[in-house]
């Protein structure tokens, strides 16, 4: 047991923190042992371990297969690859357990591990219950460890997709990896599905020195759009470190933000399953609900967290679920997990339905918006200033106010949200509305309650 096991790395959604500081091949042993005692506890057999490619993936990796195997439970080791692999080794191998060691789309000399067992994919209180285990030494060890088996997903992932995607016609795209571990199978998969490539940094590179595998940030993109503009490819996509999120760009260098490529989404699959419940968190386009509603869907507002989302999935029996952040969630065709290169190959399936492919994309609804806004705050005051929002401001001229995940509060003409993050110590503010006008007053509205209940609050705008 280390001395210093730091609990701020155990996070609402995964683990995470910096290699060899907080977060160390000790720390993640200890962790294995941790979940290797909860497998037991769950009859699991089984653990998936993949990693992303990142320069400490390896060795931390390994130090996490070993403290599994202490416990007793065997290891299928399922190598480097983007972190959609590892949830479908998971389906594949009949585990219902994986971990993936990796940092997402954090800088290089961060990593983590994002867990699931028995179907379950770990959050909230669950992660901290890992913390407890480790700190008070309830950890069990096996007279006998756990087995070791290396096994290769890819060739089964890629015909699975294979197998359930078709284009409709020839089409040339550009694939933006930032140098994540996404790179070699997202470029693979669209050359066996037909489509002709244009690759950006898609050498995995765990130094990333090109640009941040981030396609949430606008200025991550920036090279996918020049190349767009420059050369015939119809459409861009882009990919976060680890895979499991997608950015889409237009012929013309549009951004084609998540929440509306869930309407894009939404409608194929409705078209085909009338009814279908469709998914999406507290940050999304208010266009998004009328626009399933009006095609026969179901619209269900969730919590912002991919593992909050799949619960959310689960509770309503989704079969389509999409958050702002990027991850996006099939359960139609596919078993219901974030993966930002299936979705990759869904969105080209679409598209190329049409002689030009960039007119779905044109034709989404669309509003005025900010990108998200954050105001600092201390270690756990912005959960406070957040609650103090909830029950003190007042919004007589709303329409609505939604508190599920903080406070939105919508009028006929937008919408403002401020949410704690549950990641970093922030409060995180976006608003959206039809005119700029609209969008200065709600701004403004949503300022003055801010700095009546936290006067010292530091509003960005």
């Amino acid at each position: 047991m280390p001395t210093t096991i730091s609990q701020s790395i155990f996070k609402a959604y995964d683990i995470r923190g910096i290699v060899d500081k907080t977060l160390t091949e000790e720390v993640c042993f200890l962790v294995g042992q941790a979940l290797g005692t909860k497998a037991r506890e769950k009859n699991v057999k089984h653990i998936c371990v993949g990693r992303d490619g990142r320069l400490s993936g390896p060795r931390l990796q390994q130090a996490l297969m070993n403290g599994i195997r202490k416990a007793g439970v065997g290891v299928y080791d399922i190598g480097a690859v983007p972190t959609p692999v590892l949830y479908f080794s998971t389906v594949y191998l009949k585990t219902g357990s994986g971990v993936a060691v990796t940092g997402s789309h954090n800088p290089p000399d961060y990593n983590g591990l994002k867990m699931m067992i028995a179907g379950e994919t770990l959050f909230g209180e669950t992660i901290q219950g890992l913390y407890k285990m480790i700190v008070n030494s309830d950890l069990y060890t096996a007279e006998k460890e756990g087995s070791y088996e290396k096994v290769d997903v890819l060739p089964a992932y890629k015909e699975s997709i294979t197998k359930d995607v078709k284009f409709s016609r020839p089409i040339k795209i550009a694939i933006d990896a930032g140098n994540g571990i996404a790179g070699p199978v997202a470029v693979d998969l669209f050359k066996s599905l037909g489509a002709e490539v244009q690759e950006l940094f898609t050498n995995v590179d765990g130094k990333f020195p090109n640009h941040h595998p981030d396609p949430s940030k606008p200025a991550n993109l920036k090279d996918l759009i020049e190349a767009l503009k420059q050369g015939d490819a119809e459409v861009g996509l882009a990919f976060d470190g680890d895979g499991d999120r997608l950015g889409i760009v237009t012929k013309d260098g549009e951004i084609i933000f998540p929440d509306r490529q869930a309407m894009l989404f939404a409608e194929d699959i409705l078209s085909k399953k009338p009814g279908a419940v469709i998914v999406y968190d507290v940050k999304c386009t208010r266009n998004l609900k009328p626009y399933v509603e009006s095609r026969g869907g179901k619209a269900v507002m969730s919590k912002t967290g991919h593992s909050l989302i799949k619960a959310k999935m689960k509770e309503v029996n989704a079969d389509f679920a999409g958050e702002m952040s990027g991850h996006i969630f099939f359960h139609d065709r596919w078993p219901g997990f974030d993966d930002g290169v299936y979705a990759g190959t869904r969105l080209i399936e679409i598209l190329t339905r049409s002689p030009d492919a960039n007119t779905p994309l044109k034709n989404l609804p669309n509003s005025i918006s900010t990108p998200e806004l954050q105001i600092p705050t201390a270690e756990g005051e912005n959960f406070t200033l957040v609650e103090t929002l909830k029950n003190n401001a007042k919004f007589d001229d709303a329409k609505d106010i939604i508190t599920i995940d903080g406070i939105r509060v919508e009028w006929d003409d937008g919408f403002a949200l401020a949410r704690p993050s549950n990641t970093t110590p922030v409060v995180v503010l976006r608003f959206e509305a039809d005119s700029e006008e609209a969008l200065a007053r709600i701004q403004a509205r949503f300022k003055d309650e801010i700095l009546r209940v936290a006067p010292n609050a530091r509003i960005p705008f």
